[in-house]
Formats: structure tokens, sequence, C-alpha cells
């Protein structure tokens, strides 16, 4: 893959105001935004499929999609078909009115995930944030935990989300350290580990929360039968298990959900991200009615959770995902990922871990740190991002042809060269 070419001109700027570089808008953010972000110093102005532009007309790769949010590529026909057919009828009606649009989408949710119940969200963390409070509302009214004693046992290493109910349990310093004080009722055990869950878990246990694949930490991969062992010592204790799979999930690792990988069946499932369709921000619980019955009118709720246009576009992605192709695609294709990171072992790579077209890749360390590698491939043309030490993430859409693919191994195989 050759460096993206740059045009002429700066493209002009789609409301009409005097277009700006890349450069001056990255200054320009610099002086105006909270800097809560560090990004590459690409600055994307549109996108089709797996392909991103930037301000000056150079085309790259997404080899991120929007941390499986784009799962279905940038400006899915359908997907944008749905949201600006729902825009000409209605976009907000709040939940203190019923609205077309959300039953259809609980029901093809629900079918599609094997659970009975939908509670709609805008974002993964209030989906995560949202759990837990019927995993201790459950717990109260139904295991009979004492008043205020609830506990949830969660893995070492997560990433949930970034509220200060979420960051309390994380181990993760930077997302940690100056936001407390912190929530109480949470034990952190190590991931992968059934024997240190099993003795975090008491009769205070409401639920065990754990991500079946740990993205954020690398694309860590547990165990064959660990998340079957989570199943059954959660039913053993009499406690709740929620996966979550904003990230995972939506067809990300080759199937409906990374759970299926093991046959399993959570009580609760955390969803969002895909959910959406890249277009706008969707999230939702999901269990059965015996868990999720204990919420009543006025216990929880979101302005903008379950509005029409969010279930018109959460409609369509569910409406994507019943045929099972982007599953099959994503299985198919994460071969070809697995395969080429395989052979890039000794020529740059020290380890990986591919499940679907999700992959964790740990660079030696001499090469760079993931920071390093991510911009050297953004000059190449591909953008990925890095998480700790020298690991990059590649999680591109599943709209991705194997050409394409293949084309950003060697574009990854060149700048580790």
């Amino acid at each position: 893959m050759t460096a993206p070419a740059r045009t002429a001109h700066t493209a002009p700027a789609a409301d009409g105001r005097p277009a700006r570089s890349s450069e001056e808008l990255i200054h320009a953010e610099e002086s105006s935004l909270a800097h809560n972000y560090h990004p590459l110093p690409v600055v994307v102005s549109r996108a089709e499929g797996v392909w991103v532009w930037d301000v000056e007309g150079r085309r790259y790769l997404d080899m991120l999609a929007g941390y499986s949010a784009l799962n279905f590529g940038h400006r899915h026909p359908a997907l944008v078909e749905a949201a600006h057919r729902q825009l000409d009828q209605l976009t907000l009606t709040s939940r203190a009115f019923h609205n077309d649009r959300l039953a259809g989408f609980a029901e093809g949710l629900a079918r599609l995930t094997g659970l009975e119940m939908v509670l709609p969200m805008n974002t993964g963390a209030e989906a995560v944030e949202s759990g837990i409070k019927l995993a201790r509302k459950w717990a109260y009214e139904v295991k009979g935990v004492a008043p205020d004693q609830a506990t949830i046992v969660v893995a070492d290493g997560n990433f949930h989300g970034r509220t200060t109910t979420i960051v309390g349990f994380s181990s993760d310093p930077v997302a940690r350290e100056g936001f407390g004080p912190f929530a109480p009722g949470f034990r952190v055990v190590p991931y992968n580990d059934l024997a240190a869950l099993e003795a975090a878990v008491d009769e205070t246990t409401a639920a065990v929360l754990i991500e079946p694949i740990q993205g954020e930490a690398g694309v860590l991969i547990p165990d064959d039968g660990y998340l079957r062992g989570v199943r059954e010592l959660t039913r053993r204790a009499g406690a709740l298990f929620i996966a979550d799979e904003i990230q995972s999930g939506l067809g990300r690792t080759g199937t409906t959900l990374a759970v299926d990988h093991e046959a399993v069946r959570p009580d609760v499932l955390l969803l969002g991200k895909a959910l959406g369709g890249g277009i706008v921000p969707v999230s939702a619980v999901v269990a059965d009615r015996a868990v999720m019955g204990v919420l009543r009118p006025g216990e929880h709720g979101s302005t903008f959770g379950g509005n029409p246009l969010a279930a018109a576009v959460g409609s369509a992605v569910v409406d994507l995902l019943r045929t099972g192709e982007f599953q099959c695609r994503a299985a198919e294709l994460g071969e070809v990922l697995d395969a080429g990171l395989s052979a890039l072992h000794g020529k740059g790579v020290v380890g990986h871990r591919c499940r679907g077209l999700w992959a964790g890749v740990d660079v030696d360390p001499a090469l760079g740190t993931g920071r390093e590698i991510s911009e050297r491939l953004l000059r190449e043309g591909v953008l990925v991002k890095d998480t700790h030490g020298s690991t990059i993430r590649l999680a591109p859409p599943l709209t991705i042809s194997r050409e394409e693919l293949e084309a950003s191994l060697a574009s990854l195989e060149k700048v580790l060269g």
C-alpha cells in the first residue's frame, strides 16, 4: 500500500465556512477542546465503506472502525437510508410517550440475542451503569441480599467505560487516578482465572461483570472453557452473569456475540457501539423478564434512550445481522488476518491474539511504541490505534475485502521492516 496522495487544494468545508487545513484544524482543537484524547494527526472529512479521506483529500484504510462502532463500514447504504427515512418522520419524543419504532427494535434485538427484554440507552458506559443498577436491584429483590450490601465481581484489566463508578474498579491508573472517591461494592479478580473468581463470590454477589474478550487490554482472549466456567459458577452461586459485549458483540468475532464461541447464555447482555451503525449512539441492556422485571416506572430512564431515530437505525443493524452474512465474513476473513499476523512473527511482531476481525498485535518494543507504529502506518495510509506499550489493535469494518485486508498487513510488514 502506497502512502496517501495529497491533492492540490484543501477540500471546501461542507457547511460553507472557509476551508481550513489539517494543521489549522488540529491547532484550533488544541486551543478550544478539552485534552482528554491524544488523536493521531489526521483530520477526517468524509468516508465511504472502509475508506476515509482527510481535508486535503488523502485516502486512508480504516483498520479501527471506531472501536467496533463501524462494524458495517462508514455510511452503510441500508443504515443511511433508515436514518434519512426516519429523519423525515420523527426523531425524538422522550419516553414520556410511546413511539412507533421502539417496539420493533426491542423485539428484533431480543430475538437476535435470544433474551426477552430490552432496556434502550445511548452510550456503552450508560449500558454498563444500567447493568450495574439492574444487578443490584435484582440482588435485593430476588436474591435477598441485605440492603446496600450487594457486590459485583469484575476482572483486572477491564474497560467498561469512563464514568466515576466504572473507573473506580478500573486497574488503569490513567483512567482512575484523580477521580475518587469511588463507589464501593466491587471486587477485582484476575482475568481468565476461575479459581480467583470463585474465591471472590459469596452470598453478597449480585453479579459477575466480564468482557468475553478484553479489548482495551490488547484483545485478550481467555482460555477455552473460561466463559463456560463463569456461567456455571454464577449459576451455582445464584448470581447474574453480565457479559459486556459492547466492543466484542454484533459480528466482530465471527459470531453474533463473543459468548457464542462457547455456547454461553449470559443473564444480562450489554451492547453498544455497532448497535448504532456508526450513525447515532445506541446501546442496550438485554435480559430475561425474570431479571429485567425488577425495574419499575421512575426507577431508571434516559431522555434519548429508545428515541425513534436510534430505534430505526438499531432495527436496520439487527436486520443486517439476522442474515448471518457479516458474522461469516468476520470468521472467514479473520482466518486471513490471523494467518497474516502469524507470518509476521519474527519480523517485528512478537505475539498476537485474533478472534474474527479483531486482533491485538504485540510489536517488538525495540521497533517503537504502539503510538509510533500507528504513526508510521498513518503515513502509509492505514489507520490503527495503539493500546498499552507496543501493542496495536486491528478492528476493520466487517465489509473489508480480502485484498484490502492483505494490503493493510503488507503495510504493517513494511513499517516493521
